[in-house]
């Protein structure tokens, strides 16, 4: 699965109007996260999960600044992202379906954030980006 020249331009296109405010937006979709799914809580137990902490923004802008990486590498996702799939795969162990969950509360604070630009062919784009993002932060737990 790759994405197609019109996917890439909706992901980079987004990621432009995202990436300024990673911090607030990478939090929101931690927030989300944490409700929607308790169990998803696990893995960050020394963080202020309150809405709008430091700890949700500080790694809430590490997702989004990570993913931004990624759009702009595009081609070359699995050499991109290969030192956080280490990380989250050997030394975090985090649980790999977690990230299919983050996805989709990424994708509903973008539908919330940027409903004019978030239409149904920007948001199979993304889906269709962040479900080739999972695979390569998965690839290495086989």
């Amino acid at each position: 699965m790759s994405l197609s020249s019109s996917e890439k331009a909706a992901v980079v296109s987004l990621v432009g109007k995202v990436a300024p405010q990673a911090g607030a937006l990478g939090a929101e979709a931690l927030s989300r996260l944490f409700l929607s799914f308790p169990q998803t809580k696990t893995y960050f137990p020394h963080f202020d999960l309150s809405p709008g902490s430091a700890d949700l923004n500080t790694h809430g802008a590490k997702i989004i600044n990570a993913l931004a990486g990624a759009a702009k590498s595009l081609d070359d996702l699995a050499g991109n992202l290969s030192a956080l799939s280490d990380l989250h795969a050997y030394n975090l162990r985090v649980d790999p379906g977690n990230f299919a969950l983050l996805s989709y509360t990424i994708q509903v604070v973008l539908a919330v954030h940027f409903p004019s630009d978030f239409t149904a062919d920007v948001q199979a784009a993304w889906d269709k980006f962040l479900a080739l993002v999972s695979a390569v932060l998965t690839s290495k737990y086989r």
